[in-house]
């Protein structure tokens, strides 16, 4: 995924632009950011993947792949993935997106990208960094990601939205937008790092630079 990525930059000869990830495309963005990608100025990393290794048992990790392959299963990763219940339209969008996703694309995450550890290529990664989190995410948790982020990625500032879990892309789409739009006109004016706040958005104007999104693949 982190070589379609490049392709896809070099193709469309984006010579400054982000990346913006959500959960595992958390660990694909910050591949190839490891890999030095020519005018890449910033990351949006949102309810990120650590780049360590998940703490998740085999057994857990073959429930969660098993859950991606009947409705009923879907309908259960999201009473956990989402904080409120999603409207109608949007819970079957997700069932019906979930229910075509690859099968190997599937295994890929829970068999290896679960449990890859991608930390070594950090080292040296200084650009912009802006992590956005929901308070009630199940999955990711602030504290655990400022830990982890502390470490790897110590100029990473966070944006923590109130009463949102998981699926922030889902449930706050507004603010991811202004996330990703903070980081844009923070990179056009020269700033050392994102702006940070807990779940209030400033207003932007609409920005110049190009953004790449990297997200987990229907699933």
């Amino acid at each position: 995924m982190a070589d379609d990525v490049e392709v896809v930059t070099q193709r469309l000869s984006l010579n400054r632009f982000i990346l913006v990830g959500h959960s595992m495309g958390r660990k694909v963005a910050q591949i190839v950011a490891g890999r030095r990608r020519t005018g890449l100025m910033g990351l949006v990393l949102v309810a990120p993947a650590p780049p360590a290794p998940m703490p998740v048992r085999a057994e857990q990790r073959a429930a969660m792949l098993a859950s991606y392959g009947s409705r009923e299963g879907v309908l259960h990763a999201l009473s956990v993935l989402a904080s409120a219940p999603s409207p109608d339209e949007v819970r079957e969008q997700v069932i019906e997106d979930t229910l075509a996703g690859a099968p190997d694309a599937k295994r890929a995450w829970t068999d290896r990208g679960m449990i890859e550890d991608i930390g070594a290529g950090l080292a040296g990664v200084t650009m912009p960094t802006i992590v956005v989190v929901g308070d009630r995410d199940q999955v990711e948790h602030e504290q655990a990601l400022r830990a982890a982020f502390a470490r790897f990625l110590p100029q990473a500032t966070f944006r923590v939205l109130e009463g949102v879990g998981h699926l922030s892309p889902l449930q706050a789409p507004d603010a991811i937008a202004d996330a990703c739009r903070g980081m844009l006109e923070s990179v056009e004016a020269g700033e050392p790092k994102g702006s940070a706040d807990r779940g209030k958005p400033s207003p932007q104007s609409g920005p110049a630079l190009k953004s790449q999104a990297s997200s987990r693949p229907r699933a």
